[in-house]
Order: structure tokens, then sequence, then C-alpha cells
């Protein structure tokens, strides 16, 4: 049995299509609501006490760490030479000295002519580690007398 197919008015077969302009407001207000809804992470900022090169003396606490870095950029925790620079390397001593007391104060002293980079990578090892109490060594001034 043949059975005739209906085409509609005018023998021609309608296109079929998808509107979508709702499918696209839909998405949009995902877009928003996740916009809204996301929560932003507040990075932790170093409290950085610089001691101010006056030729007041600081009171120095009974424990505390001292990273040493030299004019090439390189690294001494407490005395102790390290094998090299990278934050790995320095965070691993820094957590063996503190023993995992990053209440300790700690104190930078860097040579007047160390790279910056290895200024910012002895900061960033202490934020990583937990260390808040974190101090710049200065030599005072010889034109301040």
């Amino acid at each position: 049995m043949n059975f005739r197919r209906f085409r509609g008015r005018g023998g021609n077969q309608e296109e079929v299509s998808v509107n979508l302009t709702p499918l696209i407001d839909v998405v949009f207000l995902l877009l928003i609501f996740f916009m809204v809804s996301t929560t932003f992470t507040r990075e932790t900022h170093l409290a950085i006490d610089l001691p101010e090169s006056s030729g007041e003396v600081l009171q120095q606490q009974p424990k505390q760490i001292e990273i040493t870095i030299s004019k090439s950029g390189d690294f001494a925790v407490d005395g102790q030479g390290l094998v090299n620079g990278q934050l790995d390397t320095l965070k691993r001593a820094l957590g063996k000295v503190s023993h995992g007391d990053n209440k300790v104060p700690l104190i930078i002293t860097a040579d007047a002519n160390t790279p910056y980079q290895a200024v910012v990578t002895a900061m960033d090892a202490a934020g990583q580690l937990g260390f808040s109490n974190l101090s710049m060594t200065t030599r005072k001034d010889e034109s301040d007398q």
C-alpha cells in the first residue's frame, strides 16, 4: 500500500528549525549566576616589619630564623648553606629549622647587590609556609649621624 505524505500548504515541505534564542538566554543567566556565586579567595599577605636604619637597636628574639642571601643569590638558613636557590629547597630548609612552627620570627639578610628575584624567592617561601613575622635587616646610614 502506498501512502501519500502530507507536504503542507502549497506542496512544499516546511523547514524544521530550532529557535536558539531561549537557549542563549539560559546560558547567559547561568553565566551571570556562576559569576555572582563564585567565592573569590583572598590571598594572604605577609606582614613585613622593615627595621628603620635610624640607629635604634631592636630587641633580639630568643629564637629566630635567619635567611642569608649572598651577592650572587646563594641562600643560607641559620648559617647552613643550601645546595641550590630553588624555592622547594628553601622551603624544606625552613621547615626543618622551624620544626613546623611558623610563629618564629624570620629575618632576611641580603647583600645590597643581591638579585631582587632571590629576595622575592625567600619571601615567597616564607609566605607559603605561613610565616607572618618577617623582618629585613639593614645597616645604619653613615651620613645620618
